[in-house]
């Protein structure tokens, strides 16, 4: 079956906004653990929903604690997002050659248009799953499968792309293909566990992979 519906996670993957959401966790546990926590001890809270991540910590202070990462999240959201390499080229290639394609994401959904507007990929993404669109998130297949269901797909002509684990198992779960991002903050071994069926380089890596010309 050939492959026609590309499935993207949003952060680390499309967008590089790993330096917003690492200063964002290390801004939020230094007001509640002081002195706590380094650049190395937060990239773990990475990929997973906030309330996951910060219910590990302390259960009672979950909604407090997310509150304060999203105040400085937004505030700050602007001045450290940024294109990864080859991204947009390779959105529009899989555009312009009618691809069906969806963002995937563990963000809210608001949070998620945000980020693709200041990047310029927003007239390319009709479908957006965010947390806030779900009752079980990413490794969960559901926002997979909502996102599939949206596109007019199925899971066997489509491919979930991400920089977490739990993107690979979302998309494992819900019996598509995987591609992992070699450029991931919790790097390419660490993924290479979860056997995704590609990794990708660089995202133009897709197009030959898709034998997009």
């Amino acid at each position: 079956m050939t492959i026609n519906t590309v499935l993207f996670d949003l952060d680390g993957t499309l967008i590089d906004t790993n330096e917003l959401i690492i200063s964002s966790f290390l801004h939020t546990l230094e007001h509640y653990y002081p002195g706590q926590y380094t650049r190395e001890t937060v990239l773990p809270f990475m990929g997973p929903p906030l309330d996951e991540s910060f219910g590990e910590l302390n259960s009672e202070k979950v909604d407090e604690m997310i509150a304060h990462y999203r105040e400085y999240n937004l505030e700050h959201h602007d001045e450290l997002v940024k294109e990864f390499v080859g991204v947009k080229e390779t959105v529009v290639a899989l555009h312009s050659q009618g691809y069906k394609m969806a963002i995937v994401s563990t963000k809210l959904h608001d949070s998620v248009v945000k980020g693709l507007k200041l990047t310029g990929l927003d007239q390319y993404f009709d479908v957006i799953i965010g947390y806030d669109d779900v009752t079980k998130a990413k490794p969960d297949p559901e926002p997979v499968f909502k996102a599939l269901q949206a596109l007019g797909s199925e899971p066997i002509e489509s491919i979930m792309i991400g920089d977490n684990h739990h993107d690979i198992e979302a998309g494992q779960n819900a019996g598509t293909k995987t591609a992992a991002v070699a450029w991931s903050t919790k790097g390419r071994e660490h993924l290479m566990q979860f056997h995704p069926d590609y990794m990708l380089e660089e995202m133009k890596d897709l197009l030959r992979i898709l034998e997009v010309r």
